[in-house]
């Protein structure tokens, strides 16, 4: 589902990793922009001021991404974005900053917009950081962390990558980032400074597939053959101790099969989709609750108050669309199960999820769903956005 210009504080070896802080509410906040960066031909680094009276509210973990709201043609369009740099800490009250990649998807709406709508003195809402693609890092003297991304998803993988070195100066961090050409890498200059401050520490792989590498193995799409030729003779798995993927669901998907098959513990595996190849739902579809039909009574709570709203059976609405009706207040970001923001808990009643790409097992076993892809199966649903 990015962060500043200026070189983050490094942390000293000697201090204890930062805590994840208490999940906190997902809130907009109107931000300004204070810088845009090209990356790439179709790609930008957004970056925003935050004032230092919010400051707590965008405190955050490297991995974890934010949402941008605007209005595009008269409708209300929200994007999730990585932060892509390690977080800024500062004591003196002055402002910091935090920042986005946005990359221009073919046809897509907001990030084409983006690309020259977004310039320094403008205002977006933006939303708290939000997102758990941040674990395994608690103690990282003589860990090595993989990272696997393609295209835009080096976004979080350049903070982890960042807090990895920094935090310990025994750590390691490599990197295999697929791209179609030398053109298209992001962050190409930030990976190259990164590799020179930690030359040893820090391995850089890219495989472009519509460019020839001096290596065949780094040439190509990456497919099944070529991924175990990659494990087998640049990462060989014995030697990682966690391992971050992101990117499309059929490369995450891939590497998941092929790491679990080779060995690798899947609660050292950890992913997150910047796109499942679906173009991005929307969560307010107008419905209504027409007198005598069949409906699903569903309650939500939110920030301590409780709101009811029925929901016609036929509609086949989600969780989410309905509990907009009544708290238009109620937090989703992507609206297609990817990001996690409309994470609530299921206190009472039942429901069945279309699609899941964000919550673990023992999220769903604690009654955890994606309010976006919840579908009542009982007559009433009872869901808590604050547990």
């Amino acid at each position: 589902m990015s962060l500043f210009t200026s070189v983050p504080t490094s942390v000293p070896r000697s201090a204890a990793p930062r805590e994840a802080a208490p999940r906190k509410r997902a809130r907009f906040h109107t931000l300004t922009v204070e810088d845009v960066r090209p990356l790439t031909d179709d790609a930008v680094e957004v970056t925003f001021t935050v004032p230092a009276a919010l400051a707590d509210e965008y405190d955050h973990l490297p991995g974890q991404y934010v949402a941008l709201r605007t209005t595009l043609d008269g409708v209300e369009v929200r994007r999730s974005y990585s932060l892509c740099r390690a977080p800024e800490h500062r004591d003196d009250g002055h402002d910091t900053r935090l920042s986005v990649a946005v990359k221009r998807d073919e046809g897509g709406l907001f990030s084409t917009w983006a690309q020259a709508g977004l310039h320094p003195g403008f205002e977006i809402d933006v939303m708290s950081p939000q997102g758990t693609f941040t674990s395994g890092l608690d103690d990282l003297d003589h860990r090595h962390v993989v990272g696997i991304a393609a295209g835009s998803g080096i976004t979080p993988l350049m903070a982890l990558a960042h807090t990895v070195l920094t935090r310990s100066d025994t750590s390691r961090f490599t990197l295999l980032y697929t791209n179609r050409a030398t053109l298209d890498v992001m962050f190409l200059e930030d990976l190259a400074d990164l590799k020179d401050r930690y030359p040893t520490r820090l391995v850089l792989h890219h495989v472009l597939s519509r460019e020839q590498r001096a290596a065949p193995v780094l040439s190509g799409r990456i497919d099944e053959e070529k991924l175990r030729t990659i494990l087998g003779t640049l990462i060989p798995p014995a030697t990682v101790d966690e391992w971050f993927l992101c990117g499309p669901l059929a490369l995450v998907d891939l590497c998941r099969e092929v790491l679990a098959d080779v060995g690798v513990d899947r609660s050292h595996i950890r992913f997150e989709l910047f796109t499942t190849g679906d173009e991005p739902a929307r969560a307010a579809r107008p419905v209504q609750v027409r007198a005598g039909e069949r409906t699903v009574r569903i309650e939500v709570t939110l920030d301590g108050v409780s709101s009811t709203v029925e929901s016609p059976v036929d509609a086949h609405e989600s969780v989410l669309n309905a509990a907009l009706r009544v708290r238009p207040d109620a937090p989703f970001a992507c609206a297609g199960g990817v990001c996690g923001t409309c994470r609530a808990r299921v206190l009472e009643g039942s429901v069945t999820m279309t699609e899941n790409y964000a919550l673990e097992p023992d999220e769903l076993e604690r009654g955890f769903v994606l309010t976006c892809q919840s579908h009542p199966t009982s007559d009433r649903v009872v869901v808590d956005y604050d547990v």
